[in-house]
């Protein structure tokens, strides 16, 4: 059965997605849908994510969508094929959620601010008051990690997981669009994490998509 996932391939939420599908093991088909255009606001799109945000992942008859959910449930669902990406124990299992949550509470927020004021500068202005107050709140929770990988090659331990996986397509818009490459470069420990994480196959093929 080949996985349909529904969404643009260049969105981070499709790619932490993809990503994961590949780390698996796992066919699929790129559904693409354009943002711009709004066709996630549409009432075919609604009647699967009613929220109208991608990616929407569908199984044959199974339809999931949030990225970090449609991760963990193919990082069960094939756990005996592919990149094992939820750990063995249950202290592992547990410091992988615990850092997949971090992703998502305490990373991603601040870099997705600064990713839409990026986007003002087509032609919006910028709000500083924004810009600084986003910098500043990764700045402190990139010291933390800085602080983890310095104890553990990845941040669940000595394995890659989803933990890692999750802050790849953002921390990639970090250092490429936005141009805030020194906050990662500046941190001995996160600048080696994040090469070691981006020069993952995976990662690669989805660049090409």
């Amino acid at each position: 059965m080949v996985v349909k996932v529904i969404g643009p391939p260049n969105a981070s939420s499709c790619r932490k997605v993809l990503v994961c599908l590949m780390e698996k093991e796992v066919e699929f088909e790129i559904i693409p849908i354009d943002l711009f255009k709004g066709e996630q606001k549409s009432p075919e799109f609604l009647k699967l994510q009613p929220f109208g945000v991608v990616p929407v992942i569908q199984d044959g008859d199974y339809t999931l969508y949030e990225s970090r959910a449609i991760m963990r449930y193919y990082s069960e669902k094939y756990k005996s094929q592919g990149t094992d990406l939820l750990g063995k124990t249950l202290e592992e299992k547990g410091l992988v959620e615990q850092w997949l949550e971090t992703e998502g509470q305490n990373y991603h927020p601040p870099i997705f601010n600064l990713h839409l004021q990026f986007h003002h500068r087509l032609g919006l202005p910028i709000d500083d008051k924004i810009v600084k107050e986003s910098e500043e709140k990764l700045e402190k929770v990139l010291d933390i990690y800085e602080e983890r990988l310095s104890k553990s090659k990845y941040l669940a331990g000595e394995f890659f997981s989803l933990a890692d996986l999750s802050h790849i397509p953002l921390t990639h818009y970090l250092v490429t669009d936005i141009g805030k490459a020194y906050m990662i470069r500046n941190r001995k420990h996160v600048s080696v994490w994040w090469d070691d994480i981006t020069s993952r196959a995976s990662w690669k093929k989805v660049l090409q998509l």
